[in-house]
């Protein structure tokens, strides 16, 4: 993540809508889920009101990006039809638009179709759960419109991931899942490619904090890296609480995931992300 070190991070701009975004400085994405059932605050903005107000706050207190999510992706979420999600997101991005026409915004889907039509609304980057394996469209796709991809690891559907956690070594698979996967997105003529390793996603407790004590082998792979921990499982299941008690256990692995190479954090609590990057780019840079 630090700007001083290039040998293992040598892409620091992401190109979005025709607008360089320098992560030479860790960025914050702000998660706007217009959903019933996403596992923190589902059902919270659905109507117009709540997604305007949502989306000021985000902006407000500091977002680089919006994510819109029409599509719950928490283990064992309820499957929609694609007519659904498409009319959740599209919703999502015009009030986004009537509020700023400058931030990036990014859309969480695995459906091709959905990402072309959100794209045409004005998004310019897609948060794909499935790295384009639930939607062979998807990679066709995003070289047609040539936007940034978020590829994430995950093994199977929300509706069975987490069954699929067997690993015979779990660092070295996804290490050579991303090598694979960033291989055929060249092919594709794909050139800004972000990587999300997919916590909580067809993942143990135990297999995430593998994955975080060992989170500096992925910069190896020479691409930005995302992570998406906001008060998920792994924290608040430790801790003995829940996702409205994660915050400060979200802050730490953040921290965390920053001093080990993470460029974008994908969270709930945008202020108090802010404020993480603020204080580990004291010590970073």
């Amino acid at each position: 993540m630090a700007s001083k070190d290039k040998v293992f991070y040598s892409k620091n701009t992401l190109n979005v809508n025709g607008n360089l975004i320098d992560l030479s400085s860790p960025k914050i994405m702000g998660i706007l889920n217009v959903t019933n059932d996403s596992f923190f605050d589902g059902g919270k903005y659905l109507n117009e009101k709540e997604i305007f107000h949502q989306t000021e706050k985000l902006i407000r207190e500091g977002a680089d990006i919006i994510d819109v999510g029409g599509y719950s992706s928490r283990p064992g979420a309820r499957h929609i039809d694609e007519e659904l999600e498409t009319e959740r997101v599209l919703r999502g991005i015009h009030i986004i638009r009537t509020i700023s026409k400058d931030i990036p915004v990014s859309v969480d889907t695995f459906r091709a179709n959905v990402a072309r039509k959100s794209i045409d609304a004005g998004a310019g980057l897609i948060n794909d759960i499935s790295g384009g394996n639930l939607d062979k469209k998807m990679l066709q796709t995003i070289s047609e419109y040539n936007v940034s991809y978020i590829v994430m690891h995950m093994v199977g559907t929300p509706q069975n991931m987490a069954k699929n956690i067997v690993y015979e070594n779990i660092l070295l698979e996804i290490v050579n899942f991303f090598s694979k996967k960033l291989k055929e997105l060249t092919q594709f003529g794909i050139k800004d490619v972000i990587i999300d390793v997919g916590f909580g996603f067809s993942k143990t407790t135990l297999q995430n904090y593998n994955l975080l004590s060992h989170f500096e082998c992925f910069r190896f792979l020479n691409s930005p890296i995302l992570v998406g921990i906001s008060r998920k499982s792994m924290i608040y299941k430790v801790l003995k609480t829940n996702p409205e008690k994660a915050l400060t256990g979200t802050s730490v692995l953040n921290a965390i995931s920053l001093l080990k190479g993470a460029g974008i954090l994908r969270v709930h609590d945008v202020k108090e992300a802010k404020e993480v990057i603020d204080l580990i780019n004291l010590i970073t840079n």
